[in-house]
Parts: structure tokens; C-alpha cells; sequence
């Protein structure tokens, strides 16, 4: 049984999901998160750990204590005042302590529009919407760190995220999925449970300064995805928006998805990690959570 001390810096699905992996690997694991409410312990999959408070600058002094000891740290906490506020409040501590693998999660907004054409690790990178930018900020300085101190980085920019619980089958079941057609609009999504696979396999493979791309094969339209999953749930009569002036929508994070297109190329990821995806698109991911969960 391998022993992993690890820090979550946020508790989300990705961290939860990547902790019940390590349960499955039969890992001994010495766990400790962060909550934005008061600290507290806490139990989860019959691992009993501790929470402790982190709210932007605000935090309990224990969590130094558990941080210098962790030889991994997760970091899914997104950036807040256009900054990262896990760099910008423990950087000297993460100098000091034991870690051997530090991963930050980004996300693929940091490219921006490029007009439904293919992007890699390399590509330019030239958010549009204010979450891409503080984004490519906290990722600069995650960057910086690593270059300034040696610390082991790796950065891991995630495409939209569905899950077995999150998709667009729950969706669909619970009403209200509109089909919006907007020419040449691509998108790129994974799965939580690649993501995870992604993860457990750089614990034995990791390279510090280096930035992947997480996404599957297919990128798409959300229509296309919304029109398949009605298909294998035999729903019909979904409301249909004709050719949408993006600027008439009112939800801000809708107005940015639909600006920017975009293919997210995940070569580098596979290839380097030699990893086959689980669910190398929608179409596999959808008929399993079918199968399975709904």
C-alpha cells in the first residue's frame, strides 16, 4: 500500500472524484482540504481529514502546518481579484515544505476565440472573457513560481467539465434545453473520470513546467450534443433558436461561451502520459451515463 499525504486546495467534484481514485488504488492517504466556511473535520469514503478555513486572504494558521507536510498538493481553487490567492498567500510556505508534486487546474478559456481552429499547449493564448484572463494571470504566476524556486508545477488546462451526475442528459430529463444553432461554434468537454485517470497517471510520470491540454477527441457544437442526447432518451420537441445575436443574451457566462470557438487539440496529454480516454467523446460518454445513471 503506497502512502500520499495530499492538500486540496478546494473540495470539488475534480478533487473528490481524484481522491475516490486513490481509495480504489488501495492508496493510504493522509488527506487535508480547504473550505471557504469555518474549519472543521470532516469524512469522506470512511477517510476522516480536516478542513480548514480559506477565504481569499483569510485562513486558519493550521492549514501552514498540514501544507509544509503534504508531499502533494491539487489546486482547483479558481483565481479571485484577477490573482491566485493560493500563490499569493503561501508561496513562502510552499518553499518550505516537503512537495514533490503540485498540480494546478486551469482552464481552456485562457485561448480565447480562434474562430472554430484547431489549439495546442502552444497556441496563443488570448482570453476574451474576464474568468480566461485572471486564468492565464494565476497560471503566469503558477508559472513563475515553479521557474523561481524549483518547486515541481505542472499546470493542466480542462476543457467543460460533465460527469455522471452533471451532463446534459439530467438536463434534458429535467426540461428547459434550448438547441442554439451558431455557425462555426466548437466546443471541447471531458469527463471527470479522464481527468482523474490524468491525474493518477502524472503521480508516477510527472514533469514539472509543463502545461497540458485535458479534453476529449471530439470537440462540437452544443446543439449537436443536445440533439444526440434527446436522441438516445427519445425526447422530441426541443425548442429551436435560429442563427442567436450572442449579444441579446443575458447571462454573462453564456455570452462568453458562445464568443469564443475553439477545437482543444489533447495529443501532447495522451501521448506523454500514453493514455487511452475512457470516453474519447461524447457519444461514449453519454450512452455510459445513460446505461448507468439516468
Amino acid at each position: 500500500m503506497k502512502d500520499i499525504n495530499i492538500f486540496c486546495f478546494g473540495f470539488g467534484q475534480v478533487a473528490k472524484n481524484f481522491i475516490n481514485k486513490l481509495i480504489i488504488e488501495k492508496y493510504n492517504i493522509n488527506l487535508s482540504t480547504t473550505s471557504r466556511s469555518e474549519s472543521s473535520k470532516e469524512t469522506f469514503k470512511g477517510i476522516n481529514y480536516n478542513s480548514y478555513l480559506f477565504n481569499n486572504e483569510k485562513f486558519d494558521q493550521n492549514l501552514i502546518v498540514k501544507l509544509k507536510e503534504a508531499d502533494h498538493i491539487l489546486v482547483s481553487i479558481p483565481p479571485k481579484n484577477q490573482e491566485d490567492i493560493v500563490v499569493k498567500n503561501f508561496s513562502k510556505f510552499l518553499e518550505s515544505s516537503k512537495v514533490k508534486w503540485i498540480t494546478y487546474l486551469s482552464a481552456t478559456s485562457v485561448y480565447g476565440d480562434h474562430k472554430g481552429e484547431w489549439v495546442n499547449e502552444n497556441s496563443k493564448t488570448n482570453p476574451t472573457s474576464s474568468k480566461g484572463v485572471a486564468r492565464l494571470k494565476a497560471e503566469n504566476s503558477w508559472v513563475s513560481l515553479e521557474k523561481n524556486t524549483k518547486l515541481p508545477v505542472q499546470i493542466f488546462r480542462l476543457s467543460g467539465i460533465y460527469s455522471n451526475k452533471n451532463n446534459i442528459l439530467v438536463r434534458l430529463k429535467l426540461g428547459g434545453v434550448k438547441l442554439i444553432n451558431k455557425k462555426n461554434h466548437y466546443f471541447s468537454r471531458i469527463h471527470v473520470n479522464d481527468i482523474v485517470n490524468i491525474l493518477f497517471k502524472s503521480l508516477s510520470k510527472f514533469k514539472s513546467g509543463e502545461i497540458f491540454n485535458l479534453s476529449d477527441d471530439k470537440p462540437t457544437s452544443s446543439k449537436e450534443i443536445a440533439l444526440y442526447g434527446a436522441k438516445i432518451l427519445n425526447i422530441e420537441n426541443i425548442e429551436n433558436i435560429e442563427n442567436i445575436d450572442v449579444e441579446e443574451i443575458k447571462s454573462e457566462m453564456l455570452k462568453n461561451f458562445y464568443n469564443e470557438s475553439k477545437r482543444v487539440s489533447n495529443k501532447k496529454v495522451k501521448n506523454y502520459f500514453n493514455y487511452n480516454l475512457m470516453f474519447p467523446s461524447y457519444i461514449e460518454g453519454l450512452n455510459y451515463i445513460r446505461d448507468n445513471f439516468i
